[in-house]
């Protein structure tokens, strides 16, 4: 409260502007949409003609795309905007007053997630501007690998060093790689000698660890130096091994200090019990684990998860989010607060549009004006007794004292004796885990489904995107990566759909209507490849045999397919350059979403129907965080990276030969045959759409025909595309 009692918000809310003239802009292509598929329902050709079928399905493509650009613009009609005010925190709160913060770090895969990486991801979480008594590192080790380990024990002993550091000399970012690299303001204050110093600590400590990573094994007298190596056996391996749970540092114990004899936070590494007969459900699973353990331990009130590659970039971030969950009249109903996901290898023109500039600067906004976000499974503050199954209740108040007091007088080793059947493979046999109590299990999105679970409890949750990023991570630097991730994604996406917890059946009543059509929006995703693929094929076959399917230059209808189509890629446009993206960068999304919807949104969609009818399982991919010097210099000169026989890649390859040939072939009967020019204007639409496609797919023909690094497209997926491409061409031919 204020001075004089009355209420002083943590923070505000303003909403976007300019909406009516957007509605206004909405309702002229819903005018235009209405008038093509006026057009396809008063022009069906008679069913004996050759076109009947093409443009049968033109009329179903363009239904659904109708369809769906109306339903993506839900998430652009209340858009929502956050500030916070971390100095009236400051001045209601002492620093013993604040909540227990919880920091939950998972890693998978020693193999594809660089230990290097998950270090300073780490050191940058205990480097938060924050009391160190209230605040406590978990890491979970999916793999149960002694490097990732080793790893933490190094940071355990170099944040002894790097903490004091940061909070003398204020510095940002609290990555120490990410530090030394930048430019960074703060480094103006820092006297050389001690930049120098810290510096040269964590280039130690960073060679050490690449030369262990490098052995592959942990030497003889480094085990000696800890009695966790204890641990481990020879029979212990990724996916069978016991619990290990070990303290790196003992936030309690008043005799653990900095070199500035200050506390230092608490640290604990986590392996969970795997055996191969018990399902392990992925990083749910580790979650769920890590919750469990941490409650007897620091009972933290509040819950921030990052994933391995996704540091803090912002040492207040954490403040930030007390803000929200702190603020006495709106706090008590905010279950998490969501902040963008950000990322430091992003080229200037984001050859991957791996960044999802638009969904994390404008469409969550949209989403955070019906009642909040999805939870993305990093980057994420949690109330704990939300994440926990707790159902939202107006007249409740929440207890921000820790409750661990308890706790105080065992020591660490009897913690981690007692506590480790918290993590045993068994320990979640007939209890409500992963079902009412923690991440829901069963779908490749864990993150979304229990974010949507908790809003349907009654919660809401917040989009904070603050101006400087508060976590920075890494995207996929090659096609394949990026093309398996958002298929994992969709698939993920269109899991939750078809589920229980689908947003059209659990959510009624639950959720805003908003929100609902948000997770529609993406659970729809993988529907999209049906559409682009009729597109990306069948208008440029009819190009063969000279059936139009779309109206002639002189036909009034083709003004409704000309402003729907123009006025939407100039908005889409105009959407990206105001996120701060480049033309270029425009024109490769649109490359992406081709590729994807085409490839990724295809093969989601055929995992999905196979799971549901018992014909596959649901699996888990890692993505690759481990990056070859000659993909990274390709990536960042915005080359395009194909080299493996990924059996997308046949895909994109025969579409992209399909077009081309049926290209080549039209233009020599325009510029060849006396019927030409009748031929452009009868079919203008079908050659620009034939146009597009080629000039959109020049890298792949590059990487096909031209390139002779690595990175090309494999000579085995360029005969097969080929052979493809022409097979179905001269079918076409033949046939029609």
């Amino acid at each position: 409260m204020g001075s004089k009692g009355e209420y002083v918000p943590l923070f505000e809310t303003s909403r976007g502007k300019g909406r009516a003239i957007y509605k206004a802009f909405v309702a002229s292509v819903f005018v235009g949409i209405v008038s093509i598929l006026t057009y396809r329902a008063t022009n069906i050709p008679a069913w004996e003609e050759d076109g009947f079928v093409g443009w049968i399905f033109c009329f179903a493509a363009e239904l659904w795309f109708g369809f769906y650009w109306l339903l993506s613009q839900s998430l652009r009609w209340n858009p929502t905007y956050r500030r916070t005010f971390k100095n009236r925190l400051s001045q209601r709160f002492q620093d013993d007053e604040l909540p227990g913060v919880d920091v939950f770090v998972c890693t998978a895969d020693p193999n594809m997630e660089p230990p290097a990486m998950v270090v300073n991801t780490v050191l940058s979480v205990m480097a938060y501007d924050y009391p160190p008594e209230k605040l406590s590192v978990y890491v979970s080790d999916d793999a149960g690998s002694e490097l990732t380990f080793y790893v933490l024990l190094e940071a355990s002993r170099f944040a002894k060093h790097w903490i004091p550091f940061c909070k003398q000399f204020m510095v940002e970012p609290r990555s120490p790689a990410a530090y030394f690299l930048s430019s960074s303001s703060s480094r103006d204050s820092v006297p050389a000698e001690c930049f120098n110093s810290v510096k040269k600590l964590y280039e130690d400590m960073e060679n050490r660890i690449t030369i262990t990573a490098k052995l592959g094994r942990i030497p003889e007298n480094i085990r000696s130096e800890h009695k966790g190596y204890l641990q481990w056996n020879k029979f212990s391996s990724k996916y069978d091994h016991h619990t290990i749970l070990q303290t790196l540092i003992d936030g309690r114990d008043s005799n653990i200090k900095d070199i500035r004899g200050c506390s230092l936070p608490t640290l604990l590494y986590l392996a969970r019990e795997k055996r191969p007969k018990h399902p392990h459900n992925f990083k749910a699973g580790a979650m769920n684990a890590l919750i469990r353990v941490s409650s007897k331990i620091s009972n933290g009130q509040v819950i921030l998860n990052v994933d391995c590659d996704m540091f803090s970039n912002h040492s207040c971030s954490v403040r930030d989010a007390l803000c929200f969950f702190l603020d006495e009249e709106k706090g008590n109903e905010i279950a998490f607060v969501q902040f963008p996901q950000g990322y430091e290898n992003v080229t200037k023109n984001e050859l991957y549009g791996s960044s999802l500039r638009v969904i994390y600067e404008l469409e969550f906004h949209g989403l955070d004006g019906y009642g909040g976000p999805f939870y993305v499974g990093t980057g994420c503050f949690h109330r704990r007794d939300s994440l926990c199954g707790r159902k939202f209740n107006k007249d409740s108040r929440i207890e921000w004292k820790m409750e661990n007091d308890g706790n105080i007088k065992e020591t660490a080793s009897k913690l981690e004796e007692r506590l480790q059947g918290l993590a045993s493979c068994g320990y979640e046999e007939n209890t409500q885990w992963g079902k009412q109590m923690g991440l829901k299990y069963g779908c490749l999105v864990e993150d979304v489904i229990t974010g949507l679970s908790i809003q349907c409890q009654g919660w809401k949750s917040v989009y904070y995107n603050p101006t400087r990023k508060g976590f920075l991570g890494v995207v996929p630097t090659s096609l394949s990566d990026t093309l398996l991730q958002h298929k994992r994604w969709s698939e993920g996406d269109l899991q939750i759909l078809l589920s229980k917890y689908s947003p059209l059946r659990h959510g009624v009543g639950r959720i805003s209507l908003g929100l609902q059509l948000g997770y529609c929006t993406y659970g729809l995703w993988a529907l999209n490849c049906f559409g682009t693929l009729y597109y990306s094929i069948i208008p440029s076959l009819y190009l063969l045999s000279g059936v139009s399917l779309f109206p002639q230059v002189s036909s009034p209808w083709l003004l409704p397919f000309a402003y729907v189509i123009i006025c939407v890629n100039m908005y889409s446009l105009v959407e990206f350059l105001w996120c701060q993206g480049t033309i270029l960068g425009w024109w490769n999304e649109q490359r992406m979403w081709l590729y994807k919807r085409t490839t990724s949104y295809l093969y989601a969609f055929i995992d999905v129907i196979l799971g549901l009818l018992g014909l596959s399982t649901t699996s888990f991919l890692v993505t690759n965080k481990v990056f070859d010097p000659d993909v990274s210099q390709r990536y960042e000169q915005e080359v395009m990276e194909f080299g493996t026989s990924l059996p997308m890649f046949t895909i994109l390859a025969t579409l992209a030969l399909l077009n081309l040939f049926s290209l080549i072939l039209v233009v020599n009967k325009v510029l060849l045959t006396k019927d030409g020019l009748m031929l452009c204007k009868t079919m203008v639409l079908q050659i620009l759409l034939c146009s597009l496609l080629v000039v959109m797919n020049l890298p792949l023909y590059q990487a096909l025909f031209l390139r002779k690094d690595k990175g090309n497209i494999p000579s085995s997926i360029t005969t097969k595309s080929t052979f493809l491409a022409f097979f179905i061409c001269s079918c076409f031919v033949f046939l029609y």
